[in-house]
């Protein structure tokens, strides 16, 4: 397996472990008897701040599932991942690292410290983009 296509997997995983983990948080609240199954909201606006960062954090990798997994598929489907190996690893720990900046606080230094970590995939998708249709 690739780098990218192990990197591409690993992004996959990290979106299901947040929604995994919010999806039990969420059945110990209606097993308790501290929530009702039909009162969750999809952005848990009603829940904790913890869960309502929680559903963010998995909405961000949703978000950007598409447009990173889409140029590492392109990168792996093209025979072409040498663009992509050597920043896929730093892309997936940008991605985790603003998931779990997210899940911490909503303070000012955390949202652009999350920010930044935003910005290096950012830079990362843009130059593997420029990088697979330049070739």
């Amino acid at each position: 397996m690739s780098t990218s296509a192990l990197v591409l997997t690993l992004f996959i995983a990290w979106a299901l472990y947040l929604l995994v983990l919010m999806e039990a948080i969420r059945s110990y609240l209606v097993v308790s008897g501290r929530a009702r199954s039909n009162e969750f909201k999809p952005d848990n606006a009603n829940l904790s701040p913890f869960l309502q960062r929680l559903a963010r954090a998995h909405a961000n990798c949703i978000e950007s599932l598409p447009v990173m997994g889409g140029l590492l598929l392109v990168a792996i489907a093209t025979s072409r991942t040498e663009v992509t190996d050597t920043l896929a690893p730093w892309l997936l720990i940008a991605r985790i690292a603003q998931s779990m900046t997210h899940l911490a606080s909503l303070s000012v230094i955390a949202v652009n410290t999350r920010f930044a970590f935003f910005a290096v995939q950012l830079a990362i998708a843009v130059y593997w983009t420029w990088a697979l249709l330049a070739r």
